[in-house]
């Protein structure tokens, strides 16, 4: 079944280029020039896999809409793509802290924008295959980690995450005790030549410790490791 991709733009040159190049590599997709018909289709199509969203609109900005969509419980895990011709270190922060998995800086290579996408596809893919091999369930003191299912529970209440933050989180717990930098992380997770910084690492990890942590401000579960990066810690183990 082919993979449905929103493709939300003002510019009509983008969202054709993108459209092309998208349906040359077997994706289907739908398309949106303002915050209005992509809250539409994403109101009526709960078959979408993936969202590329430009920041600024012309009527909703991008974060707006962003919020809008994960308030959709159809689409609270769906993995987003921003598309931002702004270069102000915010910008790109606030987009990764509303929920977005990753972002591209305009102008762009349109092979990038592919490189990314079908990296996110992939992660979410093997994930799933290597299901089989794990057991189905990792659980530490109040949190829950449903393998097979794709959720987490802290406490007993189901925690929606993207799916990177789910994979983050996995591949952490899967090697408690174990340091990794950030580097190591976004060569693992993120899955290709990450044109970003390490700081975007920091950024998911603080969004997990909201989901994750009772208090995020002294986590239990992710700990960071001064200097070196992070780790997964057993509350009820000395590390």
């Amino acid at each position: 079944m082919k993979k449905k991709i929103l493709v939300v733009d003002d510019e009509p040159s983008i969202v054709e280029l993108l459209t092309y190049n998208l349906k040359k590599e077997g994706y289907e997709v739908l398309k949106a020039y303002n915050a209005e018909e992509a809250l539409n289709l994403a109101d009526t199509d709960d078959e979408i896999d993936l969202f590329v969203i430009d920041v600024m609109l012309p009527d909703v900005d991008g974060f707006d809409v962003t919020r809008k969509i994960r308030a959709h419980e159809k689409h609270q895990n769906k993995p987003i793509i921003f598309l931002t011709a702004k270069t102000d270190e915010f910008d790109k922060i606030l987009g990764l802290e509303l929920g977005g998995d990753d972002y591209v800086t305009k102008p762009f290579s349109v092979r990038e924008v592919m490189a990314r996408i079908k990296a996110i596809f992939r992660r979410i893919q093997r994930s799933m295959e290597q299901t089989v091999e794990r057991p189905k369930k990792i659980v530490v003191k109040d949190l829950e980690i449903d393998l097979e299912r794709y959720e987490i529970k802290v406490r007993g209440e189901v925690k929606n995450l993207t799916p990177l933050e789910f994979e983050l989180l996995r591949y952490l717990a899967e090697n408690e005790g174990k340091v990794y930098s950030r580097d190591v992380l976004l060569d693992t997770l993120w899955g290709y030549d990450y044109y970003g910084d390490t700081r975007t690492v920091d950024v998911h990890v603080r969004r997990l410790r909201t989901k994750v942590e009772e208090d995020a401000s002294n986590p239990k579960y992710i700990i960071t490791v001064r200097g070196k990066g992070y780790k997964f810690k057993n509350p009820g183990k000395e590390l």
